[in-house]
């Protein structure tokens, strides 16, 4: 007999069978885990077992992070980018759960080249040989979407391109189909939490799939990765800070990407740049600056600037280097930062399929709470905040300025070599504090806005490596300042157009309070309060549902105390309390 198929991860084709066992393992996972968090979280409170729920809370959200590591390491595919996106949600999720998948990383193994080979000739339309004059069978990165190989242009090709040395990236076979049963997953799994107040009341499921899954398609979509390092290059064109890799269009589809090998030292490599005559402490700046420039200058920005796609390239005739390959994005130059007489360097990017845009209004918001920030203004950064819409202007934010205020007081202008010594407790004491500042208001980041936080957070771990001393504060002080004067060049025009509003809005008071006067004259002006008519219907059903709530509640504490070690009697006495359950849930309900 054969084995039971094991859900694909990526190194072949799946067949409708392996896909619906993919796809029901998805579901059955999240379903469960769903239905304990309904019963803990819901059902108990409303019976006055608030303390039971608490009490199991941290090792519930725990146990549920490390089975979804467990999952997706198994399944591979987008459930090791769906653990990614929970671990920087930190405006949705408890930190059990984000503390414990920030680490997830694509632990998958390589698919075996002859794989590799078969879907980059189909994609080609050509034998592998023709195509390329050699190509590294083993891979210089794998990842659960795609892996890299070196390669090297045919004499043809390079003497066309003015490239010899690549890099070609193919996606794994089958990942197309793999996303597609993921996502319609993650789609189902979305309906369900969206008829889930304690949910729906905070974020909307549906929405932050379909960000997800934009954001999923378009990083297996290589020609929109292509695309992208070409805006990017324009973005940074003649700036001698900049560097991207040249697209070997000729050699690259939707499947398959070409690009200038432009591998030199990586960022975060101190015994290389100090081989190659670059001082560490000289490149976070630079780095720092570049990372501003995209985010509130450009509105186009890297989203994964890890160490592992930024190079330092030296330039020639700058001394020793390790650099197999040059960016071509900028003239040569000396980086700013680096000295007069210093070594000649550069900063390329790589790895450009997730990228992020900053809307002009965005920008604005961005850019307020930058000087905010700067300026050590509490109050300022809570405003700018509820200009972003992230932060609802309705929201009771005296608990969050306070925090703000006591965050910029304690550790405001520290550099990182300061931070470090701080008592560690101070900083869990304080994160914990502020945390639950922060998640008990009603607000949601949108999926660009998470994706400035990972830059800038990725951002700040760069520099704090390549220099202990590094102040980021003094950084963005001066950039504070330069939109500051920026802002100011708006004001005259700004300050004109709000007296226009102005008068408008007078001319048209006397005609519309006329109109509210007459309605009243008639009696045809009405006020009604359709929230507190809510609330008593809400009251009624409530204390109908009470009583009944009785007659199951033994079956509810038993399980309940059972089910906190994970015992099968616990989920059995769970289950036998679906029906006095359910007539406690809806019995009363006829009466509103």
């Amino acid at each position: 007999m054969g084995a039971a198929p094991r859900p694909d991860r990526g190194d072949s084709v799946p067949d409708a069978r392996v896909s619906r066992a993919r796809y029901r393992r998805i579901l059955r996972f999240a379903g469960w885990n769903l239905a304990v968090t309904w019963f803990f979280e819901l059902l108990l409170p409303r019976v006055g077992l608030t303390r039971v729920a608490e009490r199991t809370r941290a090792k519930r959200m725990q146990r549920f992070a490390r089975r979804f590591h467990v999952l997706a390491v198994d399944l591979g595919g987008l459930m090791i980018k769906v653990g990614q996106f929970m671990s920087s949600r930190l405006d949705v999720l408890p930190p059990e759960i984000t503390k414990e998948l920030e680490g997830l990383q694509d632990e998958v193994p390589p698919v075996p080249f002859e794989a590799i080979r078969a879907l980059a000739e189909a994609e080609l339309g050509m034998p592998l040989p023709a195509a390329f004059a050699y190509v590294d069978p083993v891979p210089v990165a794998a990842a659960s979407l795609g892996q890299a190989h070196r390669a090297r242009l045919t004499p043809r090709d390079a003497a066309d391109t003015g490239l010899d040395a690549v890099v070609l990236k193919v996606q794994r076979p089958g990942i197309d189909t793999i996303v597609e049963v993921d996502l319609a997953a993650l789609r189902r799994v979305g309906r369900w939490l969206s008829h889930v107040r304690l949910v729906y009341s905070r974020v909307d499921a549906p929405a932050l799939v379909e960000e997800f899954a934009q954001t999923s398609l378009e990083e297996i979509d290589y020609l929109h990765e292509a695309a992208n390092s070409v805006r990017f290059a324009e973005e940074f064109a003649g700036d001698p800070r900049v560097g991207v890799p040249e697209v070997v269009w000729e050699r690259s589809t939707r499947k398959v990407l070409t690009l200038e090998d432009v591998t030199a030292i990586k960022i975060t490599d101190a015994a290389g740049l100090a081989a190659a005559g670059i001082d560490p402490a000289e490149v976070a700046p630079v780095f720092a600056a570049v990372m501003f420039d995209q985010l509130f200058t450009n509105g186009f920005f890297h989203a994964d600037p890890h160490p592992g796609n930024v190079f330092v390239t030296p330039l020639p005739g700058a001394g020793p280097a390790t650099s197999t390959g040059t960016a071509t994005s900028a003239a040569p130059a000396a980086a700013p930062g680096a000295g007069e007489t210093g070594p000649a360097w550069r900063l390329t990017f790589i790895d450009f399929g997730m990228m992020g845009t900053v809307p002009p209004n965005t920008r604005s918001g961005l850019r307020k709470m930058l000087i905010a920030a700067a300026s050590r203004d509490g109050r300022g950064l809570v405003e700018a905040a509820q200009d972003l819409g992230v932060l609802l202007a309705t929201a009771d934010t005296r608990e969050l300025e306070r925090a703000l205020t006591q965050l910029f007081a304690r550790f405001g202008g520290m550099g990182f070599a300061e931070l470090r010594e701080v008592d560690p407790r101070e900083f869990r004491e304080f994160g914990l504090e502020f945390g639950h500042v922060v998640r008990s208001l009603p607000f949601q980041l949108p999926e660009n806005f998470l994706l400035i936080i990972r830059a800038m957070s990725l951002t700040s771990g760069v520099c704090s490596a390549l220099d202990p001393m590094f102040n980021l504060w003094e950084s963005v002080e001066p950039y504070a300042q330069r939109l500051i004067r920026e802002e100011r060049g708006n004001v005259a025009s700004d300050v004109g157009r709000q007296a226009l509003e102005n008068l408008a809005l007078a001319w048209r008071l006397p005609g519309r309070l006329d109109a509210l006067v007459t309605r009243a004259e008639e009696g045809s002006l009405s006020v009604t309060n359709p929230a507190l008519e809510r609330r008593v219907a809400r009251l009624e059903r409530t204390m109908s549902r009470a009583i009944s709530a009785l007659l199951f509640g033994a079956l509810l504490v038993a399980g309940a105390v059972v089910r906190a070690d994970d015992g099968v009697v616990g989920t059995v006495l769970m289950i036998a309390s679906v029906l006095p359950l359910l007539h406690t849930l809806f019995g009363g309900r006829r009466s509103g």
